[in-house]
């Protein structure tokens, strides 16, 4: 099979996380599908694959070039994000894509103008879905793209260095690498493959945290309510219009961090606010977090004893723990201007696996795969870079000049 027939392949396994399990992985779904992927590799020649604790897929082959060339690790996730569903996926191929609208179905269509990333894959082959589901490129075409190149290697007997192989659960839920085992994964350095345009070589990703505002009301009929209820709602609401306004996703860019209100519930007993806290800057990340616990003092001052605050952290900028050591991120750039790419590195607004494994020592940028407008109804998929990046990964993964 080819990577964009094994692409259309794993997007059938309806992989999405659940955020609110305990289980790792956190959906039993998941592991339908690393069952799968160890069948192949092994049918292929990875001989070791296995899955591990937490429903991590491991697998390695061993290098037959010279002993410069460095062990290298790849990794991609098999969950899929929760914002939309993941099951019955129904791809569609659009060949030579001509620039104009995408009609998905009878509501919905995207078009170049609405989403700017279709300018950049013109002529290509793209996937897309029929408007019903997200498609799962993020990040099936990740694990695509290095099943394809590890079948190439193997079957062409290319020269390579030692090459290590994970496919993690729950990377959408922050929790991808929480039984990652750096014992089975002796890579001197990583990447993972997890969307974006394939000119990308990405080391810089936001600090992040969780945060949850839960508010204890008292109510009293409104008859008589008059210096006695405490709203819950209320409160809530109080609170939640003492974070500025515009440090919102909807009006940031770039480095600029936010505030995201996720979710939010309750009544006159009780309320809850649920927020995510993004920012590249590690000192500006720290502020933001202290605001939020200045807005709870302002609002227990009003409301004795009515709010409380949990924070915590969920992973930090990758480039933090790059410390100089650039040698992944030029071996890809390198391999990239050889493909004729010009790489380009921007800041990520997310995060990825990578940032929490540099944390723990393995150095692991992010590379793309032709994914766009991931985790909804628009994303779509370009053949053509999901192609050009497996020969880019065989080159990554070769005897570099």
């Amino acid at each position: 099979m080819s990577a964009e027939e094994k692409f259309l392949k794993y997007v059938s396994y309806d992989t999405q996380s659940d955020p609110e399990s305990p289980t790792a992985p956190s959906s039993a779904k998941q592991l339908v599908l690393a069952e799968e992927l160890v069948r192949e590799l092994k049918a292929i020649g990875v001989e070791n694959a296995e899955i591990g604790h937490g429903g991590i897929v491991y697998g390695s082959i061993e290098g037959n070039g010279p002993t410069d060339i460095p062990a290298i690790g790849l990794i991609a996730h098999m969950d899929t994000a929760g914002e939309m569903s993941g099951k019955d996926v129904h791809p569609r191929i659009v060949r030579n894509y001509d620039g104009g609208t995408i009609v998905l179905n009878s509501e919905y269509s995207m078009n170049p103008d609405q989403f700017p990333s279709l300018q950049s894959v013109v002529g290509d082959d793209l996937i897309v879905t029929d408007g019903t589901t997200l498609l799962g490129g993020d990040d099936k075409a990740g694990i695509a793209i290095i099943m394809q190149t590890v079948e190439n290697i193997i079957k062409d007997k290319k020269t390579h260095g030692k090459i290590l192989i994970a496919f993690t659960p729950d990377e959408e839920i922050g929790r991808g690498v929480e039984n990652f085992d750096l014992s089975r994964f002796p890579a001197d350095f990583a990447y993972t493959l997890d969307g974006g345009d394939i000119h990308g070589v990405d080391y810089e990703t936001f600090n992040a945290a969780a945060a949850e505002v839960t508010f204890k009301g008292l109510a009293i009929h409104p008859g008589s309510a008059k210096d006695k209820m405490i709203n819950a709602a209320i409160a809530a609401v109080e609170y939640a219009g003492l974070l500025p306004a515009w440090q919102r996703p909807e009006h940031t860019e770039g480095r600029e961090g936010f505030f995201h209100l996720l979710e939010m519930s309750g009544d006159c007993e009780q309320a809850r606010l649920s927020y995510i806290i993004r920012d590249h800057d590690r000192e500006k990340f720290e502020q933001r977090k202290a605001m939020m616990k200045d807005a709870l003092t302002l609002i227990n001052d009003r409301y004795p004893h009515c709010a409380r605050l949990e924070i915590h952290d969920q992973y930090y900028n990758l480039k933090d723990f790059m410390k100089g050591d650039f040698r992944s991120v030029d071996r890809a750039k390198k391999a990239l201007e050889e493909a004729g790419i010009t790489p380009v590195s921007t800041p990520v607004r997310g995060g990825t696996d990578g940032a929490q494994l540099s944390a723990r020592g393995l150095i692991t940028p992010n590379l793309g795969t032709g994914d766009g407008n991931c985790h909804g109804r628009f994303e779509f998929v370009s053949i053509n870079q999901m192609e050009k990046m497996v020969g880019i990964l065989e080159t990554i993964l070769g005897e570099m000049k």
